[in-house]
């Protein structure tokens, strides 16, 4: 069964930057779709960011484009977003999730967290203004 462990949330001023992690087990890393989702507070879990396997290409919501970066680490089996330019209006919980894909495999809508079935327990980032 696939695990996903969430780590380096925590509180940082607006303009400031925070790293989080997300350590996979249970499965070929490889071949997993890895994403991040957030929830503010009053707000619906949102799209942040997804890593595609099999050399897919990376996609970011608008809203953080040009700020946030998530990269893949294989041989620690862990997924990161750094997040730099922090503002207010990223205060959320944030989400990694898994999802299996195999190679030309049938599209699926990488927004949606429906779309993924593997969830870490969340880390909370806090951006004071």
């Amino acid at each position: 069964q696939v695990q996903l462990v969430e780590s380096g949330g925590g509180l940082v001023q607006a303009g400031g930057s925070l790293r989080i992690s997300c350590v996979f087990s249970g499965s070929t890393f490889g071949d997993y779709a890895i994403a991040w989702f957030r929830q503010a507070p009053g707000k619906e879990r949102e799209f942040v960011v997804v890593d595609r396997p099999f050399g897919g290409d990376t996609y970011y919501a608008d809203s953080v484009k040009g700020r946030f970066t998530i990269s893949r680490e294989k041989r620690q089996y862990t997924v990161y977003l750094q997040m730099d330019s922090l503002k207010p209006e990223d205060t959320a919980v944030y989400y990694c999730a898994a999802r299996r894909e195999q190679l030309f495999g049938a599209g699926y809508d990488y927004t949606s967290q429906t779309s993924f079935n593997f969830w870490g327990q969340g880390a909370q980032v806090t951006v004071s203004s």
